[in-house]
């Protein structure tokens, strides 16, 4: 079993990475938390596949299991599902000594991390995340939160889970889509810290080769928020796509494009950026396209640019009247590049071109 301790200034996460490790989460969680209650958040994609398992394991290991299931996709991560937990956790008679199970992907983890993280002023959480982007990325570090109308990820916390089950074998019951959405992440990894991981993805990944790099993406982002907990400095290079990327998902009303294609354009366009910008050498662009075609990941969008400069100037990175961009010097060395929101507009339109 791999097992890997995040400590932050808040709290301390334990995360297990181990094919089979689903059977051992609830105890797990009994050996951690004081409290018996375990209210386990889903969605509907996952909750025919894992939940009846789940509730029984947990009530095997001596809790009192109860569930809320969530309508899967990215429209259900909003305040009006946050309420809804609120209202579940307290039906169930929560404590704080009990404790929140996220059991999905990154919508599920972001939205029951944010109720966990805010619900008597927080709650015991642990993530058992089942997509491969949730297992590489979003499952780890403490951010959770919920969309706007106005934009992705403005309402949330910084909320550590107490506790992270990875096991890739549930990764066998999702549909190829969800698999290569989740690689956009992995490659993300590869860009901006580990040029290692993307030698890597021209083999095939299963088995312990997948296992292997689900760790590797877990150790770098554990090491990275270990620095940076709040994202006011290195925490930063994990944005790396992100920012033209929720400006991507905003346009198409988070339903046209699912979060990894659009970063898989944000990270197209941030090399092009950086290679306008004389940072970013030339041939990791055509690196990149070739990896995101291997996984079927977007290399074009139907947006103009004056479309996606509007999207951006809602980002909640946004300092002031500037942008800590991310750049790529060449793949695995990333670097912050304070941007003010003029010259990004003019790198939007100049990267945005019909050639794209």
């Amino acid at each position: 079993m791999k097992k890997l301790l995040l400590k932050s200034a808040s709290a301390e996460s334990e995360i297990y990475i181990e094919r089979g490790m689903l059977e051992n989460a609830p105890a797990l969680c009994a050996g951690r938390f004081p409290g018996r209650r375990a209210h386990i958040v889903t969605d509907s994609n996952v909750a025919p596949l894992f939940l009846k398992k789940i509730t029984e394991l947990f009530e095997g290991a001596g809790f009192s299991a109860s569930s809320s299931v969530l309508e899967a996709g990215e429209t259900s991560k909003n305040l009006n599902s946050v309420s809804r937990l609120y209202e579940d956790f307290s039906k169930a008679r929560l404590t704080r000594a009990d404790l929140a199970v996220a059991l999905g992907g990154g919508v599920i983890g972001d939205t029951a991390g944010f109720a966990a993280a805010t619900y008597l002023r927080g709650i015991n959480l642990c993530q058992i995340p089942t997509t491969l982007l949730a297992q590489v990325d979003s499952s780890v570090g403490g951010k959770c939160g919920v969309d706007l109308k106005q934009g992705k990820n403005l309402v949330g916390a910084f909320y550590q889970p107490h506790i992270v089950v990875i096991d890739p074998d549930v990764l066998k019951t999702l549909p190829e889509k969800f698999f290569c959405d989740g690689m956009a992440e992995v490659i993300k990894y590869g860009f901006i810290a580990d040029g290692d991981i993307l030698n890597s993805l021209s083999a095939e990944l299963s088995g312990e080769a997948l296992l292997d790099i689900i760790f590797r993406c877990v150790e770098i982002k554990r090491n990275i928020v270990e620095k940076d907990e709040r994202d006011l400095s290195v925490r930063m290079l994990l944005n790396f796509g992100h920012t033209i990327g929720h400006a991507i998902e905003k346009l198409g009303s988070y339903a046209k494009f699912s979060h990894g294609q659009s970063v898989a354009l944000g990270m197209k366009a941030a090399l092009k950026a950086g290679i306008a910008l004389n940072v970013t050498k030339k041939d990791s662009l055509a690196l990149l396209n070739d990896l995101l075609r291997r996984y079927g990941l977007n290399t074009d969008t139907p947006y103009k640019a004056s479309e996606i400069a509007e999207a951006v100037s809602s980002d909640k990175k946004i300092f002031s009247k500037t942008i800590s961009f991310i750049l790529i010097r060449t793949p695995g060395e990333a670097l912050i590049y304070n941007l003010s929101l003029q010259s990004l507009e003019q790198l939007i339109y100049e990267i945005f071109r019909e050639d794209f």
